[in-house]
């Protein structure tokens, strides 16, 4: 299978090095100084003592990379738009496209019953830049379960890994799709397919929207914000305010937000990916993350308060968010 991942970021890198080891064809699309030394002295993978250096096609052109079955888009949900414009010439013969990115797809509402079927969310695609790109490819989401950093250019760190989830939206399974979760797990991680990819991927937002924007605000780990009393009520009103959003939307969540909130303890003094990028001085998934919460709940006449505050607070840190080619 001849995969294309656009991105070689924590997440694309990790893709990559886990598809090549699973048996894939694999091939980058990145850019700068992750592009320069992927070409010159190929994608390095670190897990724990183990170091793999994974010799492998890398452009800035889709066109230049061979025609893939399926295209991964691992890049920040402030760059989809100009991601799939970047993938456009590999799109064409309707490949898998698969999204393994924060937030929500494009087409989460698609098909979605309740008041919001069909809308369209500027938050994740603003002007519908995006799905004019797509309309011929067969979406998959891959839901990451997953802890990985960006080292140096070209270099990966496997922090943690538990699980990549696949589905489709319309809740089959192709045989691309059983494929590419094939060799996923063939390159050593858990790859599950699941009928309904909606409720992992709101499930997983739901932990997304609330600790990160607050721990970007603060800049805090986990330990730090789940400690402090009123830090822990504010991310606690946030996902409560979230979980009223996905009951208007028919999305129920698998346990209650003590219940979410106990399983976050468990998982240590853990740093977000929004904290890392605060401190560093790069953009923050904002839109993507908490911004989406706030659009959809301004479609339904739902009031969330503490997201509307929190959402403020976090578009005002550092510099904006930049659309940048993957």
């Amino acid at each position: 299978m001849r995969i294309l991942i656009v991105g070689a970021g924590a997440i694309g890198g990790w893709l990559a090095g886990v598809l090549w080891r699973g048996g894939a064809e694999v091939a980058l699309l990145a850019r700068g100084a992750a592009l320069e030394t992927i070409r010159a002295r190929g994608l390095a993978l670190i897990d724990g003592e183990r170091r793999e250096t994974f010799t492998l096609p890398v452009s800035d052109t889709a066109s230049d990379l061979s025609r893939p079955d399926a295209v991964v888009l691992a890049v920040k949900t402030y760059t989809f738009a100009e991601a799939a414009a970047a993938a456009a010439p590999a799109l064409h013969h309707g490949p898998l496209l698969v999204t393994a990115m924060n937030g929500l797809p494009w087409w989460f509402l698609d098909g979605l019953a309740g008041p919001l079927d069909g809308a369209h969310l500027d938050s994740v695609d603003p002007r519908g830049q995006a799905a004019a790109l797509l309309t011929g490819v067969r979406p998959v989401a891959g839901v990451v379960h997953a802890s990985t950093r960006v080292e140096a250019p070209g270099v990966v760190r496997v922090v943690a890994t538990d699980r990549l989830i696949l589905g489709e939206p319309r809740g089959g399974t192709s045989a691309h799709t059983a494929e590419l979760a094939r060799l996923v797990a063939a390159g050593g991680v858990a790859c599950p397919l699941t009928p309904d990819i909606r409720s992992e991927i709101w499930a997983k937002l739901w932990g997304n929207a609330s600790l990160n924007p607050v721990s970007a605000i603060v800049w805090r780990s986990a330990h730090g914000i789940l400690g402090e009393p009123r830090l822990l009520a504010l991310v606690h009103d946030l996902m409560a305010e979230f979980a009223r959003v996905g009951d208007r939307l028919g999305l129920r969540l698998p346990m209650t937000v003590e219940e979410r909130m106990a399983v976050t303890r468990k998982l240590g003094d853990f740093r977000t990916s929004m904290l890392n990028d605060a401190e560093a001085g790069r953009p923050i998934e904002v839109e993507g993350l908490l911004g989406v919460v706030v659009e959809l709940a301004e479609k339904l006449g739902e009031p969330v308060p503490a997201s509307r505050a929190v959402y403020a607070l976090a578009r005002g840190l550092g510099r904006p968010a930049a659309v940048t080619a993957p």
